[in-house]
């Protein structure tokens, strides 16, 4: 008998009919013994995350503020739950418990991981499966950095006990016993973590999508569904934005080499996107996985002559980004030339003073500043090595000014550099090229 680890969004568990597909999707599969339940998300667009009640109750406490009316919606959705399930579950209690915790001054990430406490508890009655909390098996040091090594080996030897269980996502707890939460979305990290402790066969990560899409189908009319991707082409997708899935999530199970699927709880029957590592062939030569981009980028384009000759030159101007604590996206060269690739975000009002330490540490001949630049990744393992596919890329955007090109050296993605208001039909164009 194989395993399977279930990982079930928000959205897939944010009211009791939602329950009722979870429910059928698990007892549909006899291997899938492990399920990692999120927080009820929202039930329709003006609805709350009930994580987002939850902080919202943290920081009326913090301000000295009544939370009770809040509070009183986190509770009344649970009850309603339980209600239309017509599980005998007395959860009052244990919501007044919370409650207490709270007033009294409980951290933002316990009072934030209650959502999936709750709802582990609720799952778990409700499948009759055991209810295991995962402060007693994912373990963060004293820094709040995750013990891998710990927490697999107490998942490797205390889940045998359980032939099925149900263990909240999102957080685990310090060596004082206190919460600790993972980002946001980190019930996708719970389960793959849980999916290699156990040494599952696949990991099924359930949510209200069929998987991913070839393009960002605000942009891209009906852009064809991804069936299989790999774990080196989803970084390079998720880099620029296009995730179904938190990007730490693929760590734990890629050293394992467990294969995920992405699955859509409404529509049990669509095969989802299979992510799977990359075993070296390529089977669709010429061919794209995905693309998918961001706007909100600054491009710093610094020219020298004999530049390439200069020793030091590209440690001092790395040296200026550091110093003003400055990450870059990507940093394309010439013999007389380098041009830095920084988010917006990143340089929160601090152009000005980088320019100026750039002249005083480089002293370049001229910097060019280009702002308003969307980056777009096109994306595929089946690109490496084949011939014209820069030329199909470039023929593609034969009418759209482009800023900047980067490819990396595995030949698996090309990054273009266009402004913002190119960066839809630039989009478009590049699909067109290569799907049809």
């Amino acid at each position: 008998m194989g395993i399977k680890v279930a990982k079930f969004g928000g959205s897939s568990l944010a009211d009791a009919e939602q329950f009722r597909k979870v429910r059928a999707i698990i007892r549909a599969d006899h291997e899938r013994r492990y399920i990692v339940p999120s927080a009820p998300g929202k039930r329709y667009p003006d609805d709350h995350k009930i994580t987002d009640l939850l902080y919202q109750c943290y920081n009326h406490v913090q301000h000295k503020l009544p939370f009770g009316e809040i509070f009183a919606l986190i509770s009344a959705r649970y009850l309603e739950i339980i209600k239309e399930l017509e599980l005998t579950l007395d959860l009052k209690p244990i919501l007044e418990q919370i409650k207490n915790e709270i007033a009294g001054g409980a951290s933002a990430e316990f009072t934030a991981s209650r959502g999936e406490y709750l709802n582990g508890i609720l799952l778990a009655e409700y499948l009759g499966f055991d209810f295991v909390d995962p402060t007693t098996l994912i373990f963060f040091n004293h820094q709040g950095q995750f013990n891998a090594e710990k927490t697999q080996a107490t998942i490797s030897k205390n889940l045998n006990q359980h032939v099925q269980a149900v263990i909240p996502g999102f957080y685990g707890s310090t060596p004082d016993g206190k919460v600790r939460t993972f980002s946001r979305g980190g019930s996708d990290i719970t389960g793959a973590i849980i999916a290699r402790g156990v040494k599952a066969d696949l990991y099924e990560n359930w949510t209200d999508v069929s998987g991913f899409l070839m393009a960002d189908p605000r942009v891209v009319k009906n852009p064809k569904p991804i069936k299989q991707i790999t774990y080196r082409e989803l970084r390079e997708l998720a880099y620029m934005g296009a995730s179904v899935l938190h990007e730490e999530a693929i760590f734990p199970v890629r050293e394992a080499k467990i294969p995920i699927n992405i699955k859509n709880t409404n529509n049990p029957d669509d095969p989802g996107t299979l992510i799977v590592k990359d075993n070296g062939n390529i089977k669709f030569p010429g061919t794209i996985t995905g693309i998918a981009g961001r706007k909100g980028f600054t491009i710093i384009a610094i020219e020298k002559t004999l530049m390439h000759s200069e020793q030091g030159f590209g440690r001092k101007l790395l040296s200026v980004i550091e110093n003003n604590d400055i990450s870059f996206e990507h940093m394309p060269s010439g013999i007389d030339t380098i041009s830095l690739v920084i988010a917006d975000s990143q340089l929160n009002n601090k152009l000005e003073k980088v320019l100026t330490e750039i002249e005083r540490d480089c002293q370049p001949d001229a910097i060019e500043v280009f702002h308003d630049i969307a980056l777009i990744a096109t994306v595929g393992l089946g690109m490496a090595y084949t011939p014209g596919i820069a030329a199909k890329l470039f023929s593609a955007l034969a009418q759209i000014n482009v800023r900047m090109i980067d490819q990396g050296s595995s030949e698996i993605n090309i990054i273009v550099g266009v402004e913002n208001r190119d960066f839809e039909e630039a989009m478009r164009r590049i699909y067109n090229a290569f799907v049809e």
